[in-house]
């Protein structure tokens, strides 16, 4: 059984243009090393000039354009049913940023993993909120580039119980290795159990849950190592120096300043950082998810 839907039709075509590939190699390189031996010097001392062969043009023109062709029609009908996602899909909110997944039910739920009931078609809407990604399910033969300000979709349908890994496949920034997640296929029973079930991380502060379902933590540590953007760790109350309208300003870090910074990052920027890689979260968070955000932080 094949992991999705997608697999025979993509493997059908790697598989053509492969056995295309290593035959033409092998008959090539064989053509190479007969010449080699048939036109050395020693049996052609005096080179011949052969100025036109109409027949072998022919061969040479007509062969490659109709492997060509048999290539590209092996790939299309590999392609096209991954344009079109079936009427009765189900639609997930797929959403990349630097550097998380986040996948978001039709009922609320949302998760950093993804995980689908068996047999069930699945239409991923994908969004970015910042920079360019690619959401790549290698096991399920799909991939899809994620643009900010656009929408695109893919869709599969997972046919074989396990976990399979999810990988960004275009280079989006510095921890672009580190936006790894899954895609768990479950029978239909333990999926609505899992939908069912509230959140995993129910136990947790609800700022940090917040941190973790927005990628805050991709770029801000809870225990004072230095990431892409300062430590969250004893960050109330602390001294900085910011880049503020091109001046240069010493600041006490307060809830105030925070708030300005999750709706407007780009009004500065703390120095000996780079600016101008933090979205901004004014239209994602409310005032309360950041209220929670600094109530969380004020314990660290």
């Amino acid at each position: 059984m094949n992991a999705s839907n997608f697999v025979e039709g993509v493997d059908l075509s790697l598989y053509v243009i492969l056995g295309i590939s290593v035959f033409f190699l092998i008959a090539i390189t064989f053509v190479m090393i007969y010449f080699l031996f048939k036109y050395r010097k020693k049996n052609n001392p005096v080179a011949t000039n052969i100025p036109h062969n109409t027949l072998l043009e022919i061969v040479w023109t007509v062969i490659p354009t109709i492997l060509v062709l048999i290539m590209f029609w092996y790939g299309w009908i590999g392609y096209k049913p991954m344009l079109t996602a079936p009427s009765d899909a189900m639609e997930i909110e797929a959403v990349g940023q630097m550097w998380k997944w986040t996948f978001k039910y039709p009922d609320g739920k949302v998760s950093d993993s993804l995980v689908i009931p068996i047999d069930k078609p699945v239409k991923l809407n994908l969004k970015s909120i910042d920079v360019l990604h690619s959401l790549y399910i290698p096991a399920f033969r799909i991939k899809r580039d994620v643009v900010p300000g656009q929408d695109f979709m893919m869709w599969f349908t997972g046919q074989k119980l396990g976990t399979y890994d999810i990988f960004c496949a275009e280079y989006c920034g510095q921890l672009h290795s580190y936006m790894l997640s899954s895609c768990t296929v479950v029978s239909e029973d333990d999926y609505n159990n899992w939908l069912t079930s509230g959140p995993n991380l129910s136990n947790e502060h609800p700022g940090l849950t917040l941190l973790k379902t927005n990628a805050c933590l991709s770029c801000h540590s809870r225990d004072g190592s230095r990431i892409i953007g300062p430590s969250f760790k004893g960050l109330i109350g602390r001294q900085e120096v910011i880049i503020r309208d091109g001046n240069r300003e010493e600041i006490i870090v307060d809830e105030e300043y925070i708030a300005g910074k999750i709706k407007n990052p780009n009004t500065s920027e703390v120095e000996t950082y780079q600016a101008g890689l933090m979205a901004s979260y004014g239209d994602i968070l409310s005032d309360d998810d950041i209220k929670n955000i600094i109530d969380y932080i004020s314990t660290l």
